[in-house]
Order: C-alpha cells, then sequence, then structure tokens
C-alpha cells in the first residue's frame, strides 16, 4: 500500500483518507475489481462518495500506471499493476483470474500499415490455468461427463 500512495504522491496528487483507502483496497486484492466492487466497498466507509469520483479515481490511477485495466467478457476490471520491469502482457485465467506475465511481444511481427503510428498496445490470452483445469476435469470426472478442450 506504501509504493502505491508513494507514486501518488510523487505523481503530484493530494493524497487524500480516501485515497489511502483506495491504494489499500488494491494492495489487499488477490485479483482483479470491477468499478462496481470499488464503489461498494469503498461507498461503505465513505456514505457520499459518488460513483463518478471512483471511477475519475480509477482513470487517474490507470493514467499513472498504478493500476491496469483489462477488458473481460462480462466488462473493464482492474487490478494493481505488475511490478515487471520491463514491457510485457498477460494470460490469464478465466476462472480464477491468475495473471502470468508473457514476456516476449507479438508487437514487433505485427504487421502495421504503412503511415500508421503505433503509440501504445496490449496484448492478452484468455484461458484456465494448471490448477483450474485439474478443478474442471474433476468436476466432469465426478459428474460422469468428459472434459473437452
Amino acid at each position: 500500500m506504501e509504493r502505491i500512495v508513494r507514486l501518488m504522491s510523487e505523481s503530484g496528487l493530494r493524497i487524500t483518507e480516501q485515497r489511502r483507502t483506495l491504494a489499500r483496497l488494491f494492495a489487499d486484492a488477490p485479483g482483479y475489481l470491477t468499478p462496481k466492487d470499488v464503489y461498494e466497498q469503498m461507498h461503505r466507509s465513505y456514505p457520499g462518495l459518488s460513483f463518478d469520483t471512483v471511477y475519475r479515481n480509477l482513470r487517474v490511477l490507470l493514467e499513472l500506471g498504478i493500476i491496469e485495466q483489462v477488458m473481460f467478457e462480462e466488462g473493464v476490471k482492474f487490478k494493481l499493476s505488475c511490478e515487471e520491469p520491463h514491457h510485457h502482457h498477460h494470460m490469464i485465467c478465466l476462472q480464477c483470474e491468475k495473471t502470468l506475465p508473457i514476456r516476449s511481444c507479438p508487437m514487433p511481427a505485427t504487421d502495421v500499415p504503412s503511415g500508421f503510428k503505433v503509440v501504445k498496445h496490449k496484448f492478452e490470452i484468455y484461458g484456465y490455468c494448471p490448477d483450474c483445469q485439474d478443478q474442471t476435469a474433476g468436476l466432469a470426472a465426478g459428474s460422469g461427463l468428459e472434459s473437452t478442450s
């Protein structure tokens, strides 16, 4: 949490109690949070807090690189940014949301149209981690259903 607060402070943000609570929320979160999750947890401590304020702060943290945004089928979610020191992408488990780094970037191999200037990009692979595959296979075996790939 202190790292998040330090990054906010170094970026010129005023460190309010609400921002400390937001930092603690992301520091303690085991995975991804939807904007609604953040709002509901923050609203418990700050009943007058608006959804717009929460979303505005999420955008600020995103722009500062403190959190990352990932698009899931059910909508956008946020998590604390990786501490990987170099450019990387992610593999994300659709069941437990475990996130693993992909250390090679497919971007150099991408055919970019002439005249198009790339300024940033994202690349995620979605699937099932070994633990979740084992759980799914165990459930299917117990029910008499076969697992398909």
